[in-house]
């Protein structure tokens, strides 16, 4: 039976989710707490694979279970095998042509910004971090501007992987909390490292170094170096891909996030 999970976690502690010699990464504590209930080795495939210190509030796997386990076991069993900072939060069995990462049709992160002069002490880890005011309206003036397909290399790690940088931006906004500025990118893919350019471009523009329409230039210019440095991994969240409704998978409950910033 092929399972899918969602898992959520608090990637400071880990090396980012791929397993890698070594260890120390959320996918090696995952496939050891399954094998614990499976009594064998399990492997898993995620919707998209994060980097070091990237955090997610809703990650799927999906796994072919070696032997028959009530979901509970799938939940409440290897969350008792997991570390602080990773949990499974649902369990539901899917057709055997399901898969994680290639039937989704699109992924969401949300990046979350401290913007105060003195760094995070309760928010350390969990929030990125800028010293000088920003400027909501420049950034949401440069935001409007990603929205459609484009070729995204001016926003893309050098060691990126992906066959081809473009991709359809579906949804690019930026509000504010009190100190805290909240990005949301919604994509049919994404780069490595694309998230966190963006941001560290968007900041550029809210700290007055660049105008809004620097963005459209970046996109015409294709060239990473011309782009702001990529911003610091604590603030950055997956909150999940994007399926059809007949997989019946459960939305990402990213509410919590909201409640605590008002």
């Amino acid at each position: 039976m092929r399972v899918a999970l969602g898992v959520e976690y608090f990637g400071s502690p880990f090396r980012g989710w791929q397993s890698q010699t070594g260890g120390g990464t959320v996918q090696d504590v995952l496939e050891a707490a399954l094998a614990q209930i499976a009594g064998q080795p399990v492997a898993t495939l995620c919707a998209g694979r994060t980097d070091a210190g990237v955090h997610a509030i809703q990650q799927v796997v999906h796994f072919d279970a070696p032997v028959a386990r009530p979901l509970t076991a799938w939940v409440r069993g290897v969350n008792s095998h997991l570390p602080d900072g990773v949990a499974v939060r649902w369990a539901q069995p899917v057709g055997d042509e399901f898969h994680a990462r290639f039937s989704a049709h699109g992924r969401r992160y949300r990046y979350l910004l401290l913007n105060r002069p003195q760094r995070p002490g309760l928010w350390q880890g969990r929030v990125g971090w800028f010293h000088l005011p920003l400027n909501l309206a420049a950034m949401q003036d440069a935001c409007c501007r990603l929205p459609g397909e484009h070729d995204f290399s001016a926003f893309r790690a050098a060691q990126c992987q992906a066959k081809s940088p473009v991709k359809l931006m579906t949804a690019a906004s930026v509000r504010q909390c009190g100190a805290m500025f909240i990005f949301d990118f919604a994509a049919s893919a994404f780069l490595h490292h694309m998230v966190r350019n963006l941001v560290g471009t968007l900041v550029h523009v809210g700290k007055g170094a660049q105008s809004p329409e620097w963005v459209d230039a970046l996109l015409q210019m294709r060239d990473r170096t011309q782009a702001a440095p990529t911003f610091s991994p604590d603030g950055l969240y997956f909150r999940g891909p994007v399926y059809e409704a007949h997989w019946g998978l459960p939305e990402p409950a990213d509410d919590f996030l909201d409640g605590m910033l008002t």
